[in-house]
């Protein structure tokens, strides 16, 4: 169950809202492999471990746009509508992978609702998203998502 849930009618008064922090989640060699396969980049520093150990960062790592596309699993945990027939993910603004994440990492995401829109039949948010690496300073990704819900 989300932090949040608010009903579509209350949607257009929640910029500025802090939607809080997910629970941690251990990024897997397994995972790693499988996000490879799906999208047939199998670069060593991902995929190999062994030679990993002696690249640059000591271990393997997880794709940039694997730790991206896990805000969606994340925002599941933070916030849903509810009195809406539609939800698409519309894109996203300003990306950057800042950190790399080592396999048994874990992560997490923390979120803010940046801006609330109107677009025509429903309202478009923009959510200030930053997925942490626990015990790290730097975050792995900071991205602004974008999702619309229509009524």
């Amino acid at each position: 169950m989300p932090n949040l849930v608010v009903d579509f009618d209350k949607l257009l008064t929640l910029a500025g809202t802090d939607l809080g922090v997910t629970d941690y989640r251990e990024i897997t060699q397994e995972q790693i492999n499988k996000f490879a396969d799906a999208t047939g980049d199998d670069q060593w520093i991902h995929v190999d471990p062994e030679r990993a150990k002696d690249g640059p960062f000591g271990a393997p790592i997880a794709h940039g746009f694997l730790t991206l596309s896990l805000i969606i699993p994340f925002w599941g945990e933070l916030f849903d509508v509810d009195g809406v027939t539609t939800k698409v993910n519309y894109g996203l603004d300003k990306v950057r992978f800042t950190s790399p994440v080592k396999v048994g990492s874990r992560i997490r995401m923390r979120a803010t609702i940046a801006e609330v829109t109107e677009v025509k039949g429903g309202a478009q948010i923009k959510v200030a998203n930053t997925i942490e690496i626990e015990g790290q300073e730097r975050p792995a990704v900071v991205a602004e998502f974008l999702a619309r819900f229509y009524k």
